[in-house]
């Protein structure tokens, strides 16, 4: 059973090395390059806050007037003026209020635009990945990327960037309303302030490794419960139910401990600022108090400097309670921009051709690989399929089968030795054209939602009717399909659940017969299908092959004794090769598989 604190731990280990000298000033720069993208409505936005701040800070000032007048005049109180100082600061706090509903209303559609950027710029680089990083990667993490994380990050956009811009503006006009009302009691913050900053960059380090260790293990948590629910029925059918939620128990302590452990650190910091601003203004009372004793300050310009220091201390402490929400943002970021920086799939090369009307001929000269330099699945492998040939590739599972199909496809490149197809090396092509050239039947079958006739059609877009029905007879498919309700209309659920295994890959069979190529590659294609279905689809398939250079990777040995020529592959290594006869009368190991799924 694998441990998920382990397996947490190895990926913080990836993201630590990937993310190697990317300190948060980088985080922050990629923000904002996003940001930049809506300059304009974010220069309104700040001119919003600017304004909205501004009148907001006339309102101590305002007040403290309002009580000077009410304090200096004894008996006598000029009502009049101290009503206009009301009513001028509620004007001032009315429009204030306003300006904040409309930049808040602007910050959500420069938000939503900037996350559905950040979306696109994830998936597109999704689609150029090389086949290897899916390989490596679990589904449900790449999914909290795309969801948990960006909706993180979209939540700190919208509302902690207006929130900081907001502070700074508040912090920065009340004290210098303080410093012009009384210089020296502003001595007091020179003190508390720098307690502050040296306190929340020591949480700082402390708190960021907790956070992206916090996203990591949610990402492992999404990764094996989409794992568990895509294979629920194999889950049920081996009464496997407590097993499965007992590990996903151990993903889910694992990831709430981790949760548990940033958030509850990075709150410490909030109520610890609070405690020192707090201090602050209990100075400020006090010594302010002395100073009007002394006559140095009066009671107005006392009552605004108090005020102005709780807007002064007010936007610290928010600032520090946004911290864990900060650095959960910068955490998920980190996430993001690591999926966006990943290396896409190597481009072709400067001067590389397109491949034009293959005629099918395909050659492998001394090819050695693997997918990882110290481990080789196949060593010094040659073949030539010649046009229109039919190569059988047969061989024990791990044996390298399906790693010739990927080489072909350029799904991965060979370490050495070369692929030609029509004399030109694949190298010298482009990849669009070579993978274009070929038509793939793969063992996994992939359905999408839709209409039976869109996932027939998907090689094909402008394909008829008339096309994708002629496809479907030629698959087997027709009758079944012209039975349903809706016919080719009827909509597929997720991944076809509501079909069989046996009809998902008849439909991919028919697909691939409508594309017109002439290299075709069959990866185990009617292993899903019964045995009476499997000799229909051979004839059908007998007529598909016709004229093309087909690979045909199987384990059912039955289905490729027409083939031109049979590779054995076993460990990486073509051991044997001949005709279907040839080889049972070389009676090696090609003969000792037959014999074995034949035996009685």
């Amino acid at each position: 059973m694998r441990n998920p604190t382990a397996m947490t731990n190895k990926m913080e280990a990836r993201g630590a090395v990937s993310l190697k000298g990317r300190d948060m000033r980088y985080i922050l720069r990629r923000l904002w390059d996003y940001l930049y993208r809506e300059r304009l409505l974010l220069v309104l936005v700040l001119f919003l806050v600017v304004a909205g701040n501004v009148l907001a800070l006339f309102g101590p000032r305002l007040a403290g007037l309002a009580i000077g007048e009410i304090g200096d005049a004894g008996s006598h109180v000029n009502m009049p003026k101290v009503v206009y100082y009301v009513v001028c600061m509620a004007v001032c706090y009315v429009i204030s209020a306003a300006f904040t509903y409309i930049q808040e209303i602007m910050m959500i559609r420069i938000t939503q635009r900037i996350v559905k950027k950040m979306r696109k710029d994830v998936f597109d680089r999704l689609t150029v990945l090389p086949v290897g990083f899916y390989d490596t990667r679990q589904t449900g993490d790449i999914l909290s990327v795309i969801s948990y994380d960006i909706n993180t990050v979209n939540e700190s956009i919208s509302h902690d960037f207006v929130q900081i811009c907001s502070s700074v503006i508040t912090i920065v006009g009340s004290f210098a309303m303080m410093m012009f009302i009384q210089p020296v009691l502003v001595l007091v913050f020179v003190i508390t302030i720098p307690i502050s900053i040296v306190f929340t960059r020591v949480m700082t380090r402390v708190v960021r490794p907790l956070f992206r260790r916090r996203s990591a293990s949610l990402g492992q948590m999404n990764g094996y419960a989409e794992e568990m629910l895509a294979g629920q029925k194999t889950t049920r059918a081996y009464n496997r139910e407590e097993q499965v939620i007992d590990r996903f128990e151990q993903f889910n302590a694992d990831a709430a401990t981790a949760y548990h452990r940033a958030t509850g650190m990075s709150v410490v910091t909030g109520p610890t600022v609070t405690f020192i601003n707090n201090l602050s203004l209990t100075l400020v009372s006090v010594f302010g108090s002395v100073l009007y004793l002394m006559k140095y300050i009066g009671l107005d310009g006392l009552s605004s400097f108090v005020l102005y220091s709780r807007k002064f201390s007010g936007p610290i402490n928010e600032i520090a309670n946004m911290y864990s929400e900060l650095q959960s943002a910068l955490a998920a970021a980190e996430r993001v921009f690591r999926l966006i920086d990943e290396k896409p799939e190597p481009a072709d090369a400067p001067d590389a051709k397109a491949l034009v009307e293959p005629r099918g001929e395909v050659e492998l000269s001394h090819v050695s690989f693997g997918y990882t330099p110290e481990r080789l699945i196949l060593k010094d492998l040659s073949l030539h399929a010649d046009p229109g040939s039919l190569i059988a590739i047969v061989g024990p599972t791990g044996a390298g089968k399906t790693t010739i199909i990927n080489l072909l496809m350029r799904f991965y490149d060979v370490n050495s030795g070369s692929i030609l197809v029509d004399g030109q090396d694949i190298y010298g092509l482009t990849r669009e054209s070579l993978r274009r050239a070929y038509t793939m039947v793969l063992q996994d079958t992939w359905l999408f939602y839709g209409t039976i006739f869109d996932n027939i059609a998907y090689g094909k877009p402008d394909a008829t009717m008339e096309e994708v029905v002629a496809a479907a007879k030629a698959a087997h498919i027709h009758n079944f399909i012209r039975r349903l309700p809706q016919g080719y209309e009827t909509l597929l659920s997720d991944d076809g659940v509501n079909i069989s295994k046996g009809q998902k890959q008849l439909l991919t069979i028919a697909r691939a017969m409508l594309i017109k190529s002439n290299m075709l590659i069959l990866d185990e294609a009617t292993s899903n299908v019964d045995s009476e279905t499997e000799q229909e689809i051979q004839d059908a398939m007998q007529a598909l092959m016709r004229g093309k250079t087909s690979f045909v990777i199987a384990h059912r040995l039955s289905t490729v004794q027409n083939a031109d020529m049979i590779l054995v592959v076993r460990d990486g290594n073509v051991v044997e090769r001949g005709t279907h006869a040839q080889l049972l009368a070389a009676k090696g190991f090609y003969y000792e598989l037959y014999n074995a799924q034949f035996e009685q």
